[in-house]
């Protein structure tokens, strides 16, 4: 996929600004998003291929982002990013039908071919 558009919501600036940094240094559309309203807004008037979103957040956290994400826009793989990884947020993201649980802090590298595989997956699925 030529120069997909990522959404990075999480509520730390620190890792909005590294996801930033690394994804548009690999030529990608990055759009950030400090919560999930925000993140709603940005969906709604921006052609979006993947959500990345940290789990725990004010107001709305990841899993429900990532539950109106599946029922608002099917088509648009979410992977959840948690420093607090549990059994309960695995099975909540499992049933929320996520394309992945990435645990902080993660491997860049490694983030980037997961988010890579899965928008191959969305391309070709």
């Amino acid at each position: 996929m030529d120069n997909p558009s990522i959404l990075v919501v999480d509520d730390e600036l620190l890792i909005r600004d590294l996801l930033y940094d690394f994804f548009s240094g690999q030529g990608w559309q990055i759009s950030v998003a400090d919560n999930a309203g925000k993140a709603l807004e940005i969906l709604r008037d921006k052609k979006i291929d993947l959500v990345l979103t940290d789990i725990k957040m004010p107001e709305m956290d990841g899993l429900d982002l990532a539950g109106r994400v599946q029922a608002d826009y099917p088509q648009i793989p979410v992977v959840l990013m948690t420093g607090y990884p549990s059994v309960d947020s695995a099975v909540q993201a499992l049933r929320a039908r996520v394309a992945d649980y990435i645990v902080k802090p993660f491997n860049i590298n490694q983030l980037y071919k997961t988010i890579e595989q899965k928008l191959s997956e969305r391309d070709t699925g």
